[in-house]
């Protein structure tokens, strides 16, 4: 699977973005979706994780209750719309995927990454 992550870019505090990751291939519908963010310096960092099976998700603390993600296997996109966005949330956010039904927040369990995205929050 290949994949392309798209939608980043600067927005003032509170602002909303939504960050799409469009796969190549056919199987996209049964595999799972991560978004990590990454700051220099930093390890890459769980953000949110969808299941192929069922849809389940699951967030990181600090974004839960602000950010969504979804997918529309018609399009073999997955979304994730950020609001309430805060200056710590400044970060390249990559998606990945999985074959596997998970939403590990461990970098080794996603197979396949984007190039990642660059999202800027101003204060």
């Amino acid at each position: 699977v290949q994949l392309q992550a798209s939608g980043g870019g600067l927005v003032q505090a509170g602002g909303s973005l939504r960050l799409s990751c469009t796969a190549s291939g056919s199987t996209f519908s049964r595999n799972s979706v991560g978004w990590f963010r990454q700051t220099p310096g930093k390890e890459r960092a769980f953000v949110a994780a969808i299941r192929w099976s069922r849809s389940m998700t699951d967030y990181a603390d600090s974004v839960k209750g602000r950010f969504t993600i979804s997918r529309d296997n018609a399009k073999n996109t997955a979304y994730l719309q950020m609001s309430d966005l805060k200056p710590d949330d400044t970060a390249v956010y990559y998606c990945a995927t999985s074959p596997m039904s998970t939403t590990s927040p461990h970098t080794y369990a996603w197979k396949s990454w984007g190039q990642g995205t660059q999202v800027t929050v101003s204060s």
